[in-house]
């Protein structure tokens, strides 16, 4: 189906179903044949008419989207200091949910925030970057990149951008596992994942702020995130970085 428009292909093979279905004899296996037919035909209007994608099982996309609403939450105090503002970012290169290689070097010349969050599907991660994904207006009119980072393999950030319509790079922290996490102090060594942090890195690649949630389950305060960006923008000083707790011995 490369290089052909999905509808276009789609005609074609409905056209071709129809000169071979005639030369079937009748018989269980045409039977089954015609009601998979009939199963794709229902697919397709379904998809053309705007509606969502049903499949065997009874859910559609909007239904495993809504999958964390019943997912156990991740919880926990934080156990982590972030990198201070004034310090160097660290340099790292991950794969993204399309298997291409993403450094923070491609960013250059524009800020980033760089978020951090414990695991795709979990409740909290999904309210979180669904509304970064919601703010995307507000991110682009500062000429900001927003970065999600977590341990999760790039297959688990392909399927979770899609159902959650994320546009915004996902990177896969995955192997050597957390290794990304370390470098910027948000590692938590007992659970396998980061703490929930944002990093706000100006063009220059100087963090400009940092937070660590108090507690797994806290969403950062949007409009706190807009008032850093906002100072970084104007060229001042983002201030001193906000953390968690400090690491625990």
């Amino acid at each position: 189906m490369e290089g052909k428009p999905y509808a276009r292909r789609l005609v074609e093979l409905e056209e071709r179903f129809g000169e071979l279905e005639p030369r079937i004899p009748d018989c269980s296996e045409k039977e089954a044949l015609s009601v998979l037919h009939g199963m794709v035909q229902e697919l397709w209007r379904n998809l053309r008419s705007g509606g969502p994608a049903p499949s065997p099982g009874g859910l559609n996309v909007e239904d495993i989207a809504d999958l964390h609403r019943t997912a156990p939450p991740t919880e926990g105090e934080a156990e982590s200091a972030p990198l201070p503002a004034g310090t160097r970012a660290p340099h790292f290169t991950l794969s993204d949910a399309n298997a291409r290689q993403v450094s923070l070097s491609d960013f250059a010349g524009r800020s980033v925030v760089l978020v951090f969050y414990p695991l795709d599907w979990s409740p909290t991660c999904s309210d979180q970057l669904s509304l970064y994904q919601t703010e995307q207006d507000e991110f682009d009119r500062r000429g900001v990149q927003v970065v999600g980072i977590s341990v999760d393999s790039l297959y688990s950030h392909r399927a979770w951008a899609a159902v959650r319509r994320l546009s915004f790079p996902l990177l896969a922290d995955f192997k050597p596992k957390g290794e990304v996490a370390r470098r910027y102090h948000v590692w938590r060594t007992g659970d396998g994942f980061s703490e929930r942090a944002l990093y706000v890195i100006d063009e220059d690649g100087t963090i400009q702020y940092s937070h660590v949630s108090p507690k797994l389950d806290h969403v950062p305060d949007i409009y706190e995130l807009y008032r850093v960006l906002d100072r970084v923008s104007a060229g001042e000083s983002a201030g001193s970085a906000s953390s968690g707790r400090p690491p625990q011995n």
